[in-house]
């Protein structure tokens, strides 16, 4: 079965909302949890799944997406498998961008005609989930589907910031609305579990999780030449078409990043001492780039912190952070609720030098500093006595340095702040 499977993950659109971390890169290749990439979770669940004939499909700031993923899957001369990158491409048939998730599967389709394949898996590079794949096949196959969609169980408060489906006693998907207002829910409920219905989570979101039987997507995407995206057109005009689509119900933890909150909350509720999305589970693991880093030097006190490897910290006291690879870390610093991304490389010696003779603080966060409620892009180099105490008394703004969303201070990439500096 897993030879009958392409899968596709989009890569996304400009990413607006992640602003300023998609400032440089895409949204697939935002740093997770200090030393993976958003991308290396959906490419993960496939390679658990025994699925490893991949495409990712980008279009902007791509640059360090195809390096990172160059540099981390590699396979076995003797191994079909593969994970590639399909970029936009401008052609003589088409001179355009891609136009929506949609457009950019149809653009894409003439490099998958060479395979075998019966079924394509479409997936978004912008969720954190942990799901068996092969389970949703099975299911896609036994029900006979010519589309199925993955769909979480979610309550009335979540229900208006998705789109819902409405199921019939089958499975079968019947009816399709986008992001309802609360007083038009009740009429879709559908069937879920008991301890579902117990949280009060009756209502069916789709997850952007879609599986296509080959000739049901090509004949569509073809016949629907003008339909750019498969949440609002594509799978709206298969459900009044009357297509057989089913419904495959995930109940595990499921989050959509599209945003800076969603984005630091995910992180930082890597912490807790049960996350929900879980790393150390040995079926599912996360694969990234294998880096040949030292081991993590610390000293200080830490309570519910991660840390990545190559980090030498020597802070007071670390709270609720997410700490990524080659951070270092001044005395005396007081750092809570902060994803730390870390650094690309190591400053040389020459480098400290220089960066002392010029007045600029070494990359990394300096001595007595006290930060809160931040997320720290990499290669910062923050100096000693800095102060950044993010919080909803702050308004949302973009400045030079750095930008403030819902509370949350994000230190763009690179930048120096200097000694004293303070938010």
């Amino acid at each position: 079965m897993t030879n009958d499977v392409i899968s596709i993950i989009l890569g996304g659109g400009a990413g607006t909302r992640l602003y300023p971390l998609t400032r440089r890169r895409s949204k697939p290749a935002v740093p997770l949890a200090g030393k993976y990439r958003l991308v290396d979770i959906p490419i993960s669940n496939c390679l658990n799944a025994d699925l490893n004939r991949i495409f990712v499909l980008t279009q902007f700031n791509s640059a360090s997406l195809n390096k990172h993923i160059k540099n981390t899957y590699h396979f076995s001369n003797f191994d079909k498998g593969f994970v590639d990158i399909l970029a936009a491409e401008q052609t003589p048939d088409n001179p355009t961008w891609y136009q929506g998730t949609a457009d950019a599967v149809r653009q894409c389709l003439h490099h998958m005609d060479n395979f075998e394949f019966k079924y394509v898996l479409i997936l978004s590079g912008d969720q954190l989930y942990q799901m068996d794949f092969q389970k949703m096949i099975q299911h896609h196959i036994n029900t006979g589907a010519e589309i199925s969609i993955a769909t979480i169980p979610v309550s009335a408060k979540d229900a208006s910031d998705f789109g819902i489906l409405k199921t019939d006693e089958n499975e079968a998907i019947v009816s399709f609305t986008e992001k309802p207002s609360q007083e038009l829910l009740p009429p879709w409920a559908s069937e879920v579990s008991e301890e579902m219905k117990a949280e009060g989570r009756i209502y069916l979101a789709s997850m952007g999780i879609y599986i296509f039987t080959r000739e049901v997507l090509f004949e569509m995407l073809k016949e629907q030449a003008d339909a750019a995206d498969f949440g609002k057109q594509l799978i709206p005009y298969a459900i009044e078409a009357k297509s057989k689509i089913f419904s495959y119900q995930y109940e595990g933890y499921w989050t959509d990043i599209g945003n800076i909150e969603s984005f630091f909350e995910a992180n930082i509720g890597l912490t807790d001492d049960l996350p929900l999305f879980n790393l150390f589970e040995k079926s599912q693991t996360i694969f990234t780039r294998a880096r040949m880093l030292p081991p993590a030097k610390i000293s200080g006190t830490m309570e519910k912190t991660m840390i990545a490897d190559g980090c030498i910290i020597m802070a007071n006291r670390l709270e609720r952070c997410v700490v990524g690879i080659r951070t270092r870390i001044g005395q005396g610093t007081v750092i809570s609720n902060a994803y730390i991304m870390g650094s690309d490389y190591y400053q040389t010696l020459d480098e400290l030098n220089k960066a002392k003779e010029e007045g600029r603080p070494p990359m990394g966060i300096g001595e007595d500093c006290v930060i809160n409620n931040a997320i720290i892009d990499k290669n910062c180099s923050i100096g000693n006595g800095v102060q950044i105490n993010g919080g909803k008394h702050l308004p949302d703004g973009d400045y030079e340095k750095y930008t403030v969303k819902d509370g949350i201070v994000v230190v763009k990439k690179g930048v120096i702040l200097q000694d004293g500096f303070s938010i």
